[in-house]
């Protein structure tokens, strides 16, 4: 059987006085937090929420986070990260449409909630996930914890854990239902890829909403391991928070990495109990990993890929080919290869494996699958069969089973290790008055891997402007998927025989004299 609250069960039998979270000037050991779980799962449903119901998360990372998202699947409920960067718009869509019933929300994004007042009609209970003042009328999350124990509700293997939301190619986010097995199975390949153990430390720096982040908590707390936490990735912050807690473990994309070796204030922390470091999201620059190695030679790094449908974690490369220099030097471009419970090929058009060393469509197949899209069964359908999920990343695996992503056949943009649907940025552009066409493209960026970058056809008489664009942008979609540049044209934008735009000659200019088209 597989079951989240199981990790945490194990946790208090094997370390029940091991201290489980460190925030805030505050520790908790397990046996506390098993505690409070319950106790605020008791409180949920003596608020109405019911086994199967969906509860938002709208906060910065915190100790509070994590016992939530243990109380929710010991209640049976549904977990619903929302990114934090989203906008209104975006985040009332995701509430609708998964239907939450309730929603925690801090001090931090608690701006959203007069915009959202009245238009998620689904929603009956918003509770307050701060130490600050809750504002009135508002259930302070620290009040559920007083209510009785309850036991836990049996929640397990193909029962739905979580509704994790990722953009969509049509410009509307999809709801990635993912259950116990799939997250618990994820954790164990986290646990044997990453070695975690009773006296790992781990730092959550990077958005807990975000599975990058999600991939390791659940295989810590399996272990018995400690949660550390900052509320959002500041440098100064991070670097702190690894001296003081002694923090062993930590996961960050290649930009994160870039700012605190570079920071001018590095030198004057202790960090040597920092021995593994997960990154991924995008490569590490030849430049970065360079500075990393010298300014920590005691930490290993490790490259992870995945994505959502995933749980998140496909494929891992071990620390030895992090390097530049001797024999494993060649494989640094590479993502790595297949974790232990995880099958991976690579595919041609009619999805049948092509030879080693031949790009194709990356498939992935195994119990850390999702189960589909929340209520879109058409684009499950295009994605899953044969309990093989079909990723859109055009890549190659060499005779070792390393696999190298080269490009993306779906239109997708990543920067700074986020995932930009251009889809979603392309519909916001064409509401602008005066646009006739519109095209975004990711191209390369030196800081952020690739930049959002529109390419836009104003319609005659019209004078657009950059930052016109990028201003309507900011209140319609979320900050980091708005366009950081645009060009305008006066001719139309390249036309397949399909009448389908040709993003590839668009593109073409910006990535000349790089060996491949993604970042």
């Amino acid at each position: 059987m597989f079951a989240l609250t199981q990790g945490l069960r194990r946790a208090v039998q094997t370390r029940p006085n091991g201290i489980s979270t460190s925030f805030a000037g505050r520790r908790r050991t397990w046996q506390r937090t098993e505690d409070r779980v319950s106790r605020v799962a008791s409180a949920l449903s003596a608020l109405g929420v019911r086994r199967g119901d969906r509860v938002a998360i709208l906060a910065f990372n915190s100790d509070f986070y994590l016992e939530l998202m243990y109380a929710l699947p010991w209640l049976g409920a549904v977990m619903v990260p929302l990114n934090t960067r989203l906008a209104a718009p975006e985040i009332e869509y995701i509430l609708n449409d998964s239907g939450a019933v309730a929603m925690f929300v801090d001090t931090g994004m608690s701006h959203h909630l007069k915009a959202l007042d009245g238009r998620t009609p689904a929603l009956r209970e918003v509770v307050w996930l701060d130490d600050l003042a809750a504002p009135e009328g508002l259930l302070r999350y620290e009040d559920l914890t007083s209510y009785e124990a309850v036991d836990d509700a049996g929640a397990h293997d193909d029962d739905l854990a979580g509704l994790f939301y990722t953009g969509g190619t049509t410009g509307r986010s999809k709801g990635v239902m993912l259950t116990h097995t799939n997250l618990v199975v994820n954790a164990l390949n986290g646990v044997a890829g990453m070695g975690f153990d009773a006296d790992t430390a781990y730092l959550h720096s990077g958005a807990m909403f975000h599975l990058a982040d999600g991939a390791s908590t659940f295989g810590v707390t399996l272990s018995g391991g400690r949660h550390a936490f900052v509320p959002r990735f500041e440098p100064m912050e991070v670097l702190l928070t690894i001296q003081t807690e002694k923090v062993t473990h930590a996961q960050f994309v290649p930009t994160m990495i870039n700012m605190l070796v570079n920071h001018d204030r590095f030198a004057e922390f202790d960090i040597g109990t920092l021995s593994f470091i997960l990154y991924g999201a995008s490569p590490m620059p030849e430049g970065v990993l360079r500075k990393a190695i010298e300014a920590m030679p005691h930490v290993r790094l490790m490259h992870g890929y995945g994505m959502t449908e995933a749980s998140p974690i496909v494929t891992l490369l071990d620390p030895r080919y992090t390097v530049l220099d001797g024999p494993f030097a060649g494989r640094l471009k590479s993502c790595g290869q297949a974790v232990l419970a995880c099958e991976v090929r690579i595919v041609d058009a009619d999805r049948v494996e092509v030879p080693r060393g031949t790009t194709g469509e990356l498939a992935v197949r195994g119990a850390n699958i999702m189960k589909g899209y929340w209520n879109k069964p058409a684009e499950t359908q295009a994605v899953l069969e044969d309990g093989w999920y079909y990723s859109g990343d055009g890549a190659y695996m060499d005779e070792e089973g390393f696999v190298f992503v080269v490009d993306r056949l779906k239109d997708m943009i990543i920067s700074g290790g986020e995932n930009v649907y251009s889809a979603e940025v392309e519909n916001a552009i064409s509401t602008i008055p005066g646009v006739a066409e519109v095209a975004v493209i990711g191209v390369p960026d030196e800081r952020w891997g690739e930049r959002v970058h529109a390419i836009v056809v104003p319609k005659q008489g019209w004078a657009l402007t950059a930052d016109a664009v990028m201003e309507h942008c900011r209140g319609q979609i979320a900050g980091y998927k708005c366009p950081r540049s645009v060009d305008f044209r006066d001719t139309p934008l390249p036309l397949s025989g399909a009448g389908k735009i040709l993003k590839r000659e668009l593109r073409e200019p910006y990535w000349q004299g790089f060996t491949r088209g993604v970042n």
